[in-house]
């Protein structure tokens, strides 16, 4: 059995706790309306899997300096959240769509910056030259994917934004803090993905 069909297999057809906004709840509709994106939740291929996991500028506009999937918006021209997550991650990370094989898009996720953000789980092979984009990414990283799954590994965190206090799910990998969105869709992964 191949791993994305391991991977699909282990999709539980609806989770009851799932996550749709930071943990003070969804966040409110922002008065232009949500922004569609998409990321890619990119599982290499190999004995003990990894998720590719990127550390944004610090120069970015949106979530600078954080740990994140490789994605972005949902252009007009995209066909969907797929092709948008695979779009982003050849521009992001340099990983050719052709070598990503989708398993499933998974539940949406709104942030409290605007966005309704798909995540496009898919399985890579290991060990792909990847090559960060100097204006947006600094590193790229891989977390186990069984560390990620976990639920002894999720921790929650607070902060503020605009004014407020928010909370929010973390990870610590190493020297690799993983938290808001980010953690969140992983909570949610692990939610949803029965794994050995």
């Amino acid at each position: 059995m191949t791993l994305a069909e391991r991977l699909r297999g282990g999709l539980r057809a609806v989770a009851d706790d799932l996550l749709v906004g930071d943990l003070n709840g969804e966040p409110p509709e922002p008065l232009t309306g949500w922004r569609p994106a998409a990321v890619l939740i990119a599982v290499t291929d190999r004995a003990d899997p990894g998720v590719l996991l990127t550390r944004r500028t610090d120069t970015m506009r949106n979530h600078a300096g954080q740990i994140a999937f490789p994605g972005g918006s949902v252009d007009p021209d995209d066909a969907g959240p797929a092709e948008a997550a695979l779009r982003e991650a050849w521009e992001e990370i340099a990983l050719p769509p052709a070598q990503a094989e989708v398993v499933a898009t998974l539940d949406r996720y709104r942030t409290v910056t605007g966005f309704e953000v798909s995540p496009v789980l898919a399985v890579v092979p290991a060990g792909l030259p990847l090559v960060p984009a100097p204006a947006e990414v600094e590193a790229i990283f891989e977390v186990p994917l069984t560390f990620l799954l976990d639920r002894a590994n999720h921790a929650t965190g607070s902060g503020w934004h605009d004014g407020r206090e928010r909370q929010f799910h973390e990870l610590i990998f190493g020297e690799w803090r993983i938290w808001g969105a980010t953690a969140a869709m992983i909570v949610n992964l692990s939610r949803r993905l029965a794994w050995p």
